[in-house]
């Protein structure tokens, strides 16, 4: 079922992720504070708004309060991610997921109410560190119902193709978004459209199991 996700922080990770939200057909608020950051997800996303998301008001004017879902992808302004996190839930929100930078940060942000604390970068790159990865086992983190973040190899057909030609670049029409490639021991964060898949290679990916499934089995 789609759900009205806000999305507070448009870097590389909140970007990418209010997209896949969006493509999933969920409703999506995403907030910055940076006028260009939020000018290049008009399209992108239901909303794109420039605002301060540390201001209870602007935030209740916005409707976030009546939103089922909310992420907060602030990254390194941890000031700013612990109180857009305690004012959410002093707004009764009812699900509320905090990026953390490290564990005092996580710590802090479950205190003041998140329901959810996430490290994206350094889950994703465990995930690919797992083995025995085939490309029809999927590992779920859910982030929505049925939106949330995979593991996998690419079948023989990707490799030797860029991720854009692979149709797994951000603007595809799949709705999944690399977020890591792991090759040997380096790991790639959000690799760019031209970087070629190679053999061995693993990716992890924002989007549902389904478009995951579709996009890599067919």
């Amino acid at each position: 079922m789609p759900k009205q996700v806000c999305v507070i922080g448009l870097g590389r990770f909140g970007a990418k992720l209010a997209s896949a939200l969006f493509q999933r057909q969920h409703e999506v608020l995403a907030i910055d504070q940076d006028e260009q950051k939020v000018q290049a997800m008009l399209g992108r996303v239901t909303y794109a708004v420039e605002a301060n998301a540390t201001n209870e008001t602007a935030l209740r004017d916005l409707g976030v309060a009546d939103m089922d879902v909310a992420v907060v992808a602030l990254g390194s302004q941890i000031q700013s991610s612990i109180i857009t996190t305690m004012l959410l839930k002093s707004m009764a929100l009812p699900y509320v997921i905090a990026r953390a930078t490290d564990a005092q940060h996580a710590e802090i942000l479950h205190r003041v109410g998140a329901d959810k604390v996430v490290f994206p970068e350094e889950e994703a790159a465990e995930r690919a560190a797992s083995l025995d990865l085939s490309p029809n086992s999927v590992e779920f983190m859910n982030i929505t119902d049925d939106t949330g973040v995979h593991k996998l190899r690419p079948p023989e057909r990707m490799r030797g193709r860029t991720l854009r030609d692979a149709g797994l670049s951000a603007d595809s029409n799949q709705r999944i978004s690399v977020m890591v490639l792991r090759r040997g021991h380096e790991f790639i964060l959000n690799p760019p459209d031209d970087e070629i898949i190679g053999d061995g290679d693993v990716l992890v990916i924002v989007g549902s199991h389904e478009a995951v499934e579709r996009t890599f089995t067919r």
